[in-house]
């Protein structure tokens, strides 16, 4: 199946193309340029007035949490997770995961993400929706030890996530990615995270985990560990011999930052999430003064309350301006290539995150109709400043469209709405 797209304007690489053209051949773009291409397609699509750009990589969330969307607002994350969140996720069933993680997919399609990296329970129930929906996905199902566990049960959920990578890793052709996965430092041991990490190493595969997310959080690991901080801790362990994706990274000192740049550790940023928590914002100006790897990510619906990477994108820049004074600081182009690009590469994703001939077709078309999008005189200004993720009018991955102006090709809506609503009924 071939489609060629004739579109306003194609953001190629961060190179703007005025009506441009863009052709698919099964799942990967075999075209692109100004003039029309020679070849026949089998569909032709004017898509007049529009914009395409890559797909969105969201590189932290929790999918299932949103059917956890508003509970508990307006309390620190200790007393969030132990007082709101915990006692209800106590109750979830596979059923309950599923449908919160079809909703998450509604929303993450809808606002042009064509994959997220994610981190919870019975990752099993997930990886099903996933594949049913068409989407892209790194998957993690977390090793910890709650408070009055026994390690025993920090083994099996181990063994849980090895038997889970054996039989998802690299399924849909590629879309399910699985990743291994520790919680945090305040939830596991000295011995479960080494082993884990050595686990992780053995299957070549990438590590997800939270870092730093709160001061209280880190001067804790400090008192806890003698004196070392959760990046020293995990380093000393030989978790940072995986590529690793550490999201949220608030209170990281200047030498934890040394110490990820050194190691190839990914930092992914959640301003809304880390805001709305009052937990502060990773410090970006020096990460990037030291040329670390930086993606970004919304965090799960509880704590965001959105999936929605336009708008994270807004926030990170103009936080950061205004923090440090430097309107420099952090560019549209830069926010860009950590949503899309970067965020590719940290997921293990070849030849995706850009358009480009080769790459897989993981297109997003946005509708260029709507007042606050006109005039369009910077293409990535305009995405980061100005666009929502309510003009996505069209999302594809792998050449196939799963969305495309409120209507999902892969998804029964309505069932998706019974199920949700017999789930908050017995949950809240």
């Amino acid at each position: 199946m071939t489609t060629l797209f004739h579109a306003d304007i194609l953001l190629d690489d961060y190179t703007v193309l005025k009506g441009g053209y863009l052709g698919v051949r099964d799942d990967t773009i075999s075209y692109i340029g100004q003039a029309k291409p020679a070849e026949a397609y089998d569909s032709v699509r004017t898509l007049q007035n529009h914009l395409l750009i890559p797909g969105l990589y969201n590189l932290h969330t929790h999918s299932p949490m949103t059917l956890l969307r508003g509970v508990g607002s307006d309390l620190p994350l200790d007393r969030w997770l132990h007082e709101a969140i915990f006692p209800v996720e106590a109750k979830l069933t596979d059923e309950d995961i599923s449908v919160g993680a079809r909703l998450a997919m509604l929303e993450l399609l809808a606002s042009g993400v064509v994959s997220f990296t994610d981190m919870y329970d019975n990752m099993h129930a997930i990886a099903h929706e996933v594949a049913a929906a068409g989407m892209k996905a790194n998957l993690g199902r977390p090793a910890a030890i709650l408070p009055g566990e026994s390690p025993t049960e920090g083994d099996s959920r181990l063994q849980i996530a090895t038997d889970f990578y054996k039989d998802w890793h690299n399924k849909e052709n590629g879309r399910i990615l699985v990743d291994f996965s520790i919680h945090a430092e305040y939830t596991i041991t000295p011995e479960l995270a080494r082993k884990c990490g050595e686990v992780c190493k053995s299957h070549n595969a990438i590590m997800h985990l939270h870092l730093s997310e709160t001061v209280k959080e880190h001067e804790g690991c400090k008192e806890r560990r003698g004196g070392m901080t959760p990046t020293q801790w995990f380093d000393s362990l030989g978790v940072f011999e995986n590529p690793t994706v550490a999201a949220h990274c608030v209170a990281v000192e200047p030498g934890d930052m040394d110490i990820m740049h050194a190691k190839g550790v990914t930092a992914v940023h959640n301003p809304t999430s880390n805001m709305k928590l009052a937990s502060g914002f990773m410090p970006m100006a020096d990460m990037l003064g030291r040329g670390m790897k930086l993606a970004i990510g919304t965090d799960g619906a509880a704590s965001n309350n959105n999936l929605n990477l336009f708008e994270e994108m807004h926030l990170a820049s103009i936080i950061h301006k205004g923090h440090t004074g430097d309107p420099t600081v952090l560019s549209p182009t830069q926010l860009l290539t950590m949503a899309t690009v970067a965020g590719a590469e940290t997921q293990g994703r070849k030849q995706c995150g850009a358009l480009a001939v080769g790459n897989k077709a993981d297109i997003v078309a946005l509708s260029l109709d709507k007042p606050h999008l006109m005039p369009v005189h910077d293409v990535p200004a305009l995405l980061v400043y100005a666009a929502q993720g309510s003009d996505v009018a069209l999302t594809m991955v792998d050449g196939k469209v799963l969305y495309e102006n409120g209507v999902y090709h892969t998804f029964d809506v309505d069932k998706v709405r019974y199920d949700l609503e017999k789930s908050i009924t017995r949950l809240i």
